[in-house]
């Protein structure tokens, strides 16, 4: 089974190598609007990524601090929720 991935990969391998050296050169319009839609991808994309990272980061950081028994809010001031109104 491994030998016939290691064929398999050696293959795609040499075969990605071939397409490289001897591409065709392809003469072609790109219009601008391409390259706005590439950027809007990219940005999104890049987004994406920071949202999981951020979500997963945080998730990461509340478990450390549970199992090392730490509190992150041990030296916020807390107001209070108490609202009055001055009569005039």
């Amino acid at each position: 089974m491994k030998k016939n991935l290691l064929k398999l990969g050696g293959a795609l391998y040499f075969g990605f190598g071939f397409m490289l050296l001897f591409g065709v050169n392809a003469q072609a319009y790109i219009d601008p609007s391409v390259i706005t839609y590439v950027i809007q991808a990219v940005a999104g994309i890049v987004i994406a990524i920071g949202a999981v990272v951020g979500i997963y980061w945080r998730r990461t950081k509340k478990k450390l601090n549970q199992k090392l028994g730490l509190d992150e809010n041990r030296n916020k001031e807390v107001e209070a929720d108490d609202i009055t109104m001055k009569e005039e």
